[in-house]
């Protein structure tokens, strides 16, 4: 009885595949990997400026076939000569540049088109564009890998503080799943109408235009120049029709005719940040946006953080969880080819930091910084010289772990039982007791240093 060989499994897909790649272009023809929603690769080989044996197709199809198995496609190999509109495909703009930057002279290109049914958004990073007027709009993403990490609580802090600064902030409320910056925030003032979930239904069929949609949260700034408005996830609704937020949260994540889910998250918050301008008796559009995003490897947080943000604050705690689920984030990043690009957004923060005889912060913090730099370090380049010269790779970014300025270097929110459970309702000025003031102090400072700095955009 023979038995069946090993099967190739998704995990290693991916490397087989690409080792077939590499070694096509290094007969010096440019190479597209495409891989479909099921993990099933296709070889698109550009050969409309050198023409190939007749039986040189067929056998890197068998050869493709025999390393992949099951993640073979119907069609191993396409020759970019016999495709009907072969520069749409090889121009696509979701296409990956070089996953491994492994050609060498005389070397085809290698690239990847890779199709996913959700997710495909942490593979698309950019920065938000500048206004019409030509100002920019600075807005900041609030992210935890897991949830109950205080990232609501710690958005609700900084954007007081902000506003305390002259700023007119506006936090926008995209935990949809679980929303609670709205009723944080407002303490008690009156929500709009209307919320983040409406607008993404109501723009599906051209009838967002009259939605009350942001609110400002009677706060009252230190300085007389600042504001502070609230965009919830959910409405207050009215009293002549039942607000049916479950109904339409199962409709918010369909794309529609010319927009996906992205385009209309954009849409959403930008539909936010005008609404400011109308309501606000000054006119000023918000110039600060903290954006309170869901948790896990979500759309949403796809699309806060690669596309909509500026900076993303990403808070963790120093466990397994943290860095298993940081490490897969980073390196999807790392291998879609977004690390120097996605990078210059992320800053990690360490909440709910202990400080007791048992752990003591500095041991705490420590070694937190540590596992932070492990799970960063995929996302920073090779330190390594380079081979032919033995020099270290000009304007290569490599932080060092004691580098308090980089990435992985953790800002810290200490943790303060007293803020657990909080009901902002029954607690008036919680946010300017001493207690809380001392547990957010390194945090605010650093964070409204981050914001208001925007080094990344500097000469815009």
């Amino acid at each position: 009885m023979t038995l069946p060989p090993h099967p190739v499994l998704f995990d290693e897909a991916r490397p087989r595949a690409l080792a077939v790649a590499y070694e096509v272009a290094a007969e010096g023809l440019d190479v597209l990997l495409v891989r479909d929603v099921l993990g099933r690769f296709t070889l698109v080989i550009d050969d409309r400026r050198r023409q190939t044996e007749a039986d040189w197709a067929g056998a890197w199809t068998e050869r493709l076939t025999a390393d992949l198995c099951q993640y073979t496609a119907d069609r191993p190999l396409l020759l970019a000569s016999g495709l009907f509109s072969a520069d749409d495909l090889l121009n696509s703009g979701r296409i990956q540049p070089d996953p491994e930057h492994r050609p060498g002279e005389g070397h085809g290109n290698v690239r990847l088109l890779d199709n996913t049914v959700v997710g495909e958004d942490w593979a698309q990073v950019s920065t938000p564009a500048l206004e019409t007027d030509g100002s920019r709009t600075h807005r900041t993403a609030l992210y935890g890998f897991k949830g109950g990490v205080g990232r609501t609580t710690a958005t609700a802090i900084l954007a007081r503080h902000l506003a305390d600064r002259g700023h007119v902030v506006l936090v926008v409320d995209l935990d949809l799943e679980s929303p609670g910056a709205g009723p944080l925030l407002s303490a008690g003032a009156e929500l709009p109408r209307h919320g983040v979930v409406d607008q993404l239904v109501e723009s599906a069929v051209n009838n967002a235009a009259s939605l009350d949609l942001v609110a400002p949260t009677g706060y009252t700034p230190r300085t007389g120049r600042g504001e502070l408005w609230v965009a919830p996830a959910r409405g207050q609704g009215s009293a002549s029709a039942p607000y049916s937020y479950v109904d339409k949260l199962n409709r918010v994540y369909a794309d529609i005719p010319g927009a996906d889910f992205a385009d209309r998250l954009e849409t959403a918050v930008r539909a936010c940040e005008s609404a400011v301008a109308r309501g606000s008796e000054s006119g000023r559009r918000p110039d600060v946006v903290l954006l309170d995003s869901r948790a896990g490897i979500h759309d949403i947080a796809a699309v806060t953080i690669s596309r909509l943000c500026d900076l993303a604050l990403l808070f963790g705690t120093d466990n397994r969880q943290t860095w298993s689920g940081y490490g897969d984030l980073f390196g999807a990043w790392h291998a879609s080819g977004q690390a120097r690009l996605i990078r210059e957004k992320l800053r990690m923060v360490a909440s709910m930091v202990p400080d007791s005889p048992q752990r003591p912060m500095d041991a705490y913090l420590k070694s937190f910084r540590e596992h932070s730099w492990e799970c960063f370090s995929v996302l920073y380049d090779d330190d390594a010289p380079l081979l032919a010269t033995g020099e270290l790779v000009p304007g290569a970014f490599s932080p060092s772990l004691e580098d308090d300025s980089a990435p992985h270097h953790p800002i810290p929110i200490l943790f303060e039982p007293g803020l657990v459970g909080l009901d902002a309702d029954s607690a008036p000025g919680w946010q300017d007791r001493a207690f809380v003031q001392a547990a957010y102090r390194d945090f605010l400072e650093t964070a409204i240093l981050l914001i208001t700095a925007d080094p990344q955009n500097e000469g815009t």
